[in-house]
């Protein structure tokens, strides 16, 4: 099965400006997933998608060569990591080079590890159409409150739980691993795929970097290897 390993870093970071290479623990962030992905391929098959000449220049000293520059359409707020995707592949399918499975790397999960991927990789097969890491939750809904015309607080859905030990598991998408079956994505969007697998991840692992209090976090739980 050949796997594009693709990285997407767009310039436009607004929480923390340009997020995607700034140094955690000496390393451009971006480098985390690069690193990752050559261990699973060859460079050939590493993209990094960007619209970003700082980010093209930092990730080409670091010896990986960036195919193209992402148009500006895509490099918005209101874009989609699915037309990202879609652009990448079709980048690779006009130069004559067809992929079976897509490997998603968001540069904001540098507690990521090889096992992780690894492993998630192993879940995929003929009949799936995406696996995805998740992290699990405590069903937080039957806590959720919400204001009535009144500007009262009361309960925004009516279930029975009132011990969060009776609620049963549920699992949030975490950012660190999406896995998609091109075939799969050539007839719709990951929101509409049904065949989807699941990868756990502990707690410490799943930080993805949004905000600079994220990025403390995750720096905390990387200097005391709480995701050891």
């Amino acid at each position: 099965m050949k796997t594009l390993f693709l990285i997407t870093a767009r310039g436009g970071s607004k929480g923390i400006p340009k997020k995607n290479i700034k140094l955690f623990n000496g390393k451009p962030l971006i480098q985390y997933s690069i690193d990752l992905a050559k261990k699973f391929a060859a460079e050939a098959d590493i993209c990094v998608s960007t619209d970003d000449a700082e980010i093209i220049s930092i990730v080409e000293q670091m010896g990986l060569h960036v195919p193209f520059v992402r148009p500006d359409f895509l490099a918005t707020d209101t874009a989609s990591s699915y037309d990202v995707v879609m652009h990448a592949i079709s980048y690779y399918e006009s130069a004559g080079v067809f992929y079976d499975q897509v490997v998603l790397l968001q540069p904001t999960s540098p507690l990521r590890k090889e096992i992780h991927l690894r492993e998630s990789l192993s879940l995929f097969d003929a009949d799936t159409e995406m696996v995805v890491s998740v992290k699990e939750e405590t069903d937080p809904s039957y806590l959720l409150l919400e204001e009535d015309e009144h500007g009262y607080l009361r309960k925004k859905y009516q279930l029975s739980y009132t011990r969060r030990q009776d609620v049963p598991v549920v699992y949030m998408y975490n950012g660190a691993i999406y896995i998609y079956a091109v075939s799969a994505l050539k007839k719709k969007a990951p929101g509409q795929m049904t065949k989807i697998k699941k990868y756990v991840m502990d707690a410490y692992s799943s930080i993805d970097i949004d905000t600079p209090l994220d990025w403390e976090v995750a720096l905390l739980i990387d200097a005391h290897k709480l995701n050891q």
